[in-house]
């Protein structure tokens, strides 16, 4: 871990503070930090309207009444002009709703089982991102972001956030020192972290990347997962646990910040100045199985 150095950053423009492995995040537009790790180094990124995004969105159970606005801000907002494929896993496909999609834009809804643990429905999500790309995603796609539809687009999100391996910056703990992340702490566990080591502490929220680089971080977790389960052990917050525990041995090439990943709940004026992507209030009680 590098020391922390201070940081302001509240223009409108695009701010790229490489990480301490100088990878090509992180990526500021509108935010404003006080203690965020950095050190100077160029960066470039060249993209076409040829290449295809597609997004993979968990929608299980009471979630699906959140897909109307997801969709609806999506369009909006993310990758607009490019070919954006949304596959929607859900239980309930018959309450998918629908949205006009832009020029490119197509919607897939694949169902899953129901479960009865909102963990179990975590702990599905590498599992079903991995077969996704081997199913379809392989040929289809050059880059996948798996994003959760409990959330809404505020503002643009483009070519800025594609690279290798994307992770972001959770919004609980982006001023946090890592002996306080939340990162699984039993020895016991695929997912383990000692309190001396960690980066930052990522949001399982979103992942995104290069297919082929994606699908090697959901198959490594799925298997990972698969060892815990077999020991009967279940990480602290379930995939969000092992995708930490990857990205400290897989550094991602590009790390952004809260204002792609915050929460309705925390106020944001005087932290985000630009909010591009957030999840939204929501009443648990009526939303998850247990």
């Amino acid at each position: 871990m590098v020391g922390v150095k201070n940081l302001h950053l509240c223009s409108t423009e695009e701010t790229k503070t490489p990480t301490p492995w100088m990878a090509w995040g992180l990526i500021y537009f509108g935010f404003t930090s006080s203690s965020i790790r950095y050190k100077d180094q160029n960066f470039c990124l060249k993209i076409t309207k040829e290449n295809q995004e597609n997004s993979q969105l968990q929608s299980p159970q009471g979630y699906t009444q959140f897909l109307k606005v997801f969709l609806e801000s999506a369009e909006q907002n993310y990758f607009v002009g490019f070919r954006v494929h949304y596959y929607v896993f859900t239980d309930q496909p018959e309450l998918v709703p629908e949205v006009k999609m832009g020029e490119e834009h197509n919607l897939t809804v694949l169902k899953v089982p129901s479960s009865n643990r909102w963990q179990d429905i975590s702990l599905s999500r590498m599992a079903r991102l991995e077969k996704l790309i081997e199913s379809r995603l392989i040929n289809e796609a050059d880059y996948v972001f798996s994003l959760d539809v409990d959330s809404k687009f505020y503002g643009h999100w483009g070519v800025e956030t594609l690279g290798r391996l994307v992770g972001v910056i959770h919004p609980g703990y982006y001023l946090t020192s890592r002996e306080y992340f939340t990162y699984e702490r039993r020895p016991e566990s695929q997912a383990f972290i000692p309190y001396s080591e960690g980066d930052y502490y990522y949001g399982g929220a979103v992942i995104g990347g290069l297919v082929k680089d994606v699908y090697r971080l959901a198959k490594t977790c799925r298997e990972q997962l698969d060892i815990d389960a077999s020991k009967s052990i279940e990480a602290a917050w379930q995939e969000e646990s092992h995708l930490n525990k990857y990205f400290l041995y897989n550094k991602p090439s590009k790390v952004l910040s809260p204002e792609y990943l915050w929460q309705d709940q925390i106020p944001h004026k005087d932290r985000v100045k630009i909010l591009r992507f957030s999840q939204i209030i929501k009443n648990y009680a009526d939303v998850r199985p247990n």
